[in-house]
């Protein structure tokens, strides 16, 4: 898989010669959708998601800023081939942040395979990452806004190696990925960078001992 991040910039500034599976934008390439008027045909921002990915014959994941009746939300669009796949919302709102939480985590099916989007700071919360590891991601795909001195290298490596799924991350002037050894597998401050991964896919067999968990079969029927 060949996932090319864009971390400086807009859609419009895509290379044309990327040749990716994976077209992956931050925040800042789209910046705030309002739901209202994209119906009204007054704004074509997903639209021109959707083209950039019918151009490049792939997929691209972009974040942006959603905007419902004024009820903002950070949210990444994804589309493939010139079609809109869904919506990602971050689901988990800190100390009253001004970006409300949205609702359910998303596995997109794509000829690249199976992705998990993480939004923003979602990315804080290890069962974000379960959830898309145990739904049958190939890959999680971390779109971020601005990096803090390290801690999410930190939390993406972690999360590679306890969910056995490896992590890209997108953010502002910066991408990385870590694989399912927890090794940081790529970094750049390069835009556009492009990784080449292979898929990995490896599963082995955990056994625990614990107390309790008695079940007793119901007889008196």
């Amino acid at each position: 898989m060949r996932i090319c991040f864009v971390t400086n910039g807009t859609l419009g500034e895509q290379p044309a010669d990327c040749n990716a599976d994976v077209t992956v934008f931050p925040f800042q390439s789209l910046g705030e959708v309002s739901y209202e008027r994209e119906l009204k045909g007054e704004t074509s921002l997903f639209e021109d998601v959707a083209i950039l990915s019918k151009m490049g014959q792939n997929v691209v994941v972009c974040g942006c800023y959603t905007n419902a009746r004024g009820i903002k939300r950070k949210s990444a669009v994804v589309a493939e081939k010139g079609r809109i796949l869904g919506v990602s919302d971050m689901v988990n709102r800190i100390d009253g942040s001004e970006y409300r939480c949205g609702a359910g985590i998303k596995i997109y099916d794509t000829k690249a395979g199976k992705l998990g989007v993480i939004v923003a700071e979602d990315l804080y919360f290890p069962q974000m990452l379960e959830t898309v590891s145990r739904c049958g991601a190939d890959l999680a795909i971390s779109v971020f806004e601005t990096l803090n001195e390290g801690l999410e290298l930190t939390l993406i490596r972690a999360g590679a190696f306890f969910f056995g799924i490896p992590v890209c991350m997108c953010a502002l002037g910066y991408a990385q990925a870590a694989d399912p050894m927890g090794k940081l597998r790529f970094s750049s401050p390069k835009s556009p960078c492009v990784l080449e991964l292979e898929k990995m896919q490896e599963f082995h067999i955990v056994e625990t001992r614990r107390r309790g968990f008695f079940l007793r079969r119901r007889t008196e029927f």
